[in-house]
């Protein structure tokens, strides 16, 4: 048995293993792959450069950003608004996430990026107005996967400069064909759930009402001053809309949150600068001038999420390294006809994806495309196929995708939360793929 085998047996190890009580996958993954990684003869630093650092700052970085607008309630003061907007419909609130994810995407927002700013959003009107945090995460994912083919979206430009590089054959209309596709996948998946969630209750029907009055709460919150040298909290001298080093007004709160996190996504988005370090500087900005207390920031980081997703990936990454998906890979390649081969490429992207970069596994994937092409698949069709088979299992906690979900919602609800993505994600590798196969490979 190869090492790749060996590593395959581990993963599924791992994941029998949280059938046990008080077992924590985070916190065994690491030491996993540094138990395979030594018996590959890979060094501790070898394996500890699996480790998603940009993962971390991402995620960090964002849940701090967002920790501040809930701590000084902009959080709320914008979730009521768009009830508001609205008319409290709560059918429509719940749409509210997908149609920002779309947007963000199809103008050329990276998924991560996209995904770090929706799933607060998603998650924060959940727990206001009861909607079920999996149906919210699946809306505002399903948002994204619209705009992902748009052509300034990633994957979408991807799709036609690695179809033109492996000469598959891809007509002028391609970009439009492209994006047309994943707007009608996410629609599709986004009507379901809606119909799923309105039958069973996890989208409320008729009206809703704010839970609280921003006004009052905003009104009347003091900002934390900094603790003395005793480590013992000072009483606030001032409240009110003075500065200065004094408590600020509700309304220049606002005003400066909104103008970071607006600074954020238009760096984030129009200049590809880091959202994650956008995120870390924004929230140390206003920890400053509205005197937060850093440690109430840092608290509301999810660090159980980065240990469970930074450990996955880790451990996922050495698996790559070691050519075990490659070997899954391989194992499920058959001969057949255009379809059936198509139908292959499609699972085997969908299964890599689940634990793996989607863009990448698309990448790598694409070559496999001109042979399929070339038996008399269509050159649209297939790309598009094998893009929204990456796609589509996204929704699962074992990628930075999940991560920022797992994130943004409340402690209480992050078990369960976790529980519902993993089998939305395993049920999707099944139907994903077969799916996007048989829904798009004729285009």
């Amino acid at each position: 048995m190869s090492m790749a085998d060996v590593s395959v047996v581990v993963l599924v190890a791992l994941f029998a293993a949280t059938l046990l009580p008080r077992f924590n996958l985070g916190l065994a993954a690491l030491p996993a792959a540094f138990l395979v990684g030594l018996a590959a003869d890979r060094t501790a630093d070898e394996v500890t450069a699996f480790f998603p650092s940009d993962f971390f700052v991402l995620i960090v970085g964002i849940t701090a950003l967002f920790a501040v607008a809930q701590l000084n309630g902009t959080l709320d003061w914008l979730l009521d608004g768009m009830l508001r907007l609205v008319g409290g419909r709560v059918l429509l609130v719940a749409l509210v996430p997908f149609l920002i994810g779309a947007v963000l995407t199809a103008i050329g927002t990276l998924p991560a990026a996209a995904t770090a700013i929706v799933a607060p959003i998603a998650l924060g009107l959940a727990a206001r107005y009861g909607i079920s945090p999996l149906v919210a995460a699946v809306l505002g994912i399903t948002g994204i996967i619209s705009g992902l083919l748009s052509p300034l979206a990633v994957y979408g430009t991807s799709a036609r400069r690695l179809g033109d590089t492996l000469k598959i054959g891809l007509p002028d209309s391609a970009p439009v064909a492209f994006f047309l596709g994943g707007l009608v996948a996410g629609l599709v998946v986004a009507t379901g759930c809606l119909l799923v969630g309105v039958r069973t209750g996890a989208v409320p029907r008729g009206r809703v009402s704010p839970t609280t009055d921003t006004t009052d709460t905003t009104k009347d919150r003091t900002l934390v001053p900094p603790s003395d040298t005793s480590g013992t909290e000072r009483a606030p001298a001032v409240t009110g809309t003075e500065t200065a080093g004094r408590a600020v007004s509700p309304a220049a709160t606002r005003a400066l949150t909104l103008t970071c996190l607006a600074a954020v996504v238009v760096l984030s988005v129009g200049f590809d600068a880091n959202i994650g370090y956008l995120g870390l500087t924004a929230a140390v900005v206003q920890q400053i001038v509205l005197r937060l207390e850093p440690g109430e920031i840092v608290s509301r980081i999810p660090w159980n999420v980065v240990l469970l997703i930074g450990g996955l990936l880790t451990y996922v990454g050495l698996m790559q390294d070691m050519g075990a998906f490659t070997r899954i890979s391989d194992l499920l390649r058959v001969e057949g006809s255009p379809l059936l081969s198509l139908l292959v490429i499609c699972y085997i992207a969908g299964i890599t994806s689940f634990a793996a970069s989607s863009i990448a596994v698309f990448a790598t994937t694409m070559p496999l495309i001109p042979a399929v092409v070339a038996e008399g698949a269509s050159p649209v069709g297939a790309v598009l196929a094998v893009a929204l088979a990456s796609i589509l299992v996204d929704i699962n906690p074992l990628g930075i995708t999940g991560g920022l979900i797992l994130g943004a919602a409340r402690p209480d609800d992050r078990p369960r939360l976790f529980r519902h993505l993993l089998t939305y994600g395993a049920v999707s590798v099944v139907v994903g793929p077969a799916l996007a196969c048989v829904a798009f490979g004729w285009w």
